[in-house]
Parts: C-alpha cells; sequence; structure tokens
C-alpha cells in the first residue's frame, strides 16, 4: 500500500524508524507540536493535511493514517475522501508504550507521572531547570523582576500534581543523555525518576496496515471521528 502518515513532530523519530522498516510506502508528514494545547487549532491543521489525497507525484494514497490520540478532542470531526487509521488511546503515549493496557498499567501504579521521550525532550517544554531558567528571562524582560516572581509561582503550581519524571526508552540514538536529561529534571522538580521501555508494536502495525479492531478504527469516507469514552474503543465512526 502507498500510506500517508500524518503523525505529529514529537513522534517523528519513532515514525521514521517504523515507517523505514515498513513493506508499504509510508510517506511521514510531520504536524507542529504543541497543537494539542489548542484542539481547534489542532483540527483545523490535520483536517488540512487530510485533504492532500496523493503524494507530490501525483499517485493517490491508499490511507492516511493519523499519528495522535484523542489529544484533548483535537480529532474530533476529522474527515477524508480516503480512508483515516487512528490508534485508539487517548494521548502520543499509547503509541510509544505499544498499547493502551501498557498505558493503563503503569498510569494506575505511578500516579501523577508525567512523561518524556526524545520528541519531547527535544520540543524544549518538558518541565525542569532548562524551562524554568527560559520562562524566568522571558518574564523578567516582559514583566519585571516582581512580577516575574509572582508568575512563576503560578506557573510552577500545576507542577505539584505529578510526582514521577518517567523517560519512554526505545533505544534510538542518544537515549542515554535524554534519561540523564530526565534525572536532572526529575532533582530539580524533586519528583521521582523512572524508566520504561517503549514498544513499536502499535505503530509498526499502524504503518504495515494491520488494523485490529481493538487497536485502530477505520473512518472510511463518508464518515468522521467521534469520541467513545464510556467504551474501551475511545473513539468511533460517525457518519458525516
Amino acid at each position: 500500500m502507498r500510506l500517508k502518515f500524518v503523525v505529529c513532530k514529537v513522534l517523528q523519530r519513532e515514525a521514521y524508524l517504523c515507517a523505514a522498516r515498513s513493506t508499504n510506502v509510508v510517506d511521514v508528514v510531520l504536524m507542529p507540536q504543541g497543537l494539542h494545547n489548542e484542539p481547534d487549532k489542532l483540527r483545523t491543521t490535520v483536517q488540512e493535511a487530510l485533504r492532500q489525497t496523493c503524494d507530490v507525484q501525483g499517485r493517490p494514497y491508499d490511507a492516511i493514517l493519523l499519528g495522535y490520540g484523542l489529544c484533548s478532542n483535537g480529532i474530533l470531526g476529522l474527515s477524508a475522501t480516503i480512508p483515516i487509521v487512528a490508534a485508539r488511546g487517548h494521548d502520543c503515549i499509547t503509541l510509544l508504550l505499544g498499547s493502551r493496557q501498557a498505558y493503563q498499567a503503569y498510569f494506575d501504579s505511578h500516579r501523577g507521572v508525567y512523561w518524556y521521550s526524545p520528541g519531547w525532550i527535544e520540543s524544549q517544554t518538558q518541565p525542569g531547570r532548562e524551562r524554568f531558567d527560559r520562562l524566568l528571562a522571558e518574564y523578567r524582560q516582559k514583566y519585571g523582576p516582581d512580577n516575574a516572581e509572582y508568575l512563576m509561582q503560578m506557573e510552577q503550581g500545576w507542577m505539584k500534581e505529578y510526582a514521577w519524571a518517567t523517560y519512554v526508552d526505545w533505544g534510538l540514538p542518544g537515549s542515554e543523555e535524554y534519561k540523564q536529561y530526565t534525572r536532572q529534571c526529575a532533582e530539580f522538580l524533586n519528583w521521582k525518576y523512572d524508566e520504561i521501555e517503549g514498544s513499536a508494536s502499535l505503530m509498526q502495525r499502524m504503518v504495515d496496515g494491520v488494523w485490529t479492531e481493538e487497536d485502530f478504527l477505520v473512518v472510511k469516507p463518508g464518515e468522521h471521528i467521534a469520541e467513545d469514552l464510556t467504551n474501551p474503543g475511545i473513539i468511533r465512526t460517525e457518519p458525516q
């Protein structure tokens, strides 16, 4: 098959790895990191990418793959004139861990977990000293020293809900440096450090075309993605 893989930039290393190992022709199309913070913008940006159903040489794709989870409902309403395939998961961590079950098991035993991965670390948005120092400098420049200190207290407030800094390890080049960075963030934030072995299983099956109903939603032309949070599948299709 010829497949288009529309994926958040934080998953680019993992996406290219799986695409390279697939027997299908997989074109990876990266979306800006951070769209999940603005679900309507995520929906609009990804929907625009879904309108392009041929490659740069005009050859039609057989399907479009979504490298997103539900992501704050950002994928709801998405549709295309060819099939869309979406993994059943709340966010991209499901794709990094390989299954909803692995995600849930770790979440249940590690309450207050904040996830780190190569793509997230490279995005420079992860909690830690680097982010703290950068924001403090920005606030001081814009609002002055006193207001900056107050804003930083507000900024750090939500971090009290977390207790774990967990690195998802795919064994990619640079992993030891990323682990060390995560350890430093955990120490700065007074969180516990942990690492968990990631799994390419879910993403590899997606690009290989093994779309089992349990793990994937196939959206046919004339349908769009809708939520189904009362059921294990998380998402479902609805007529447009």
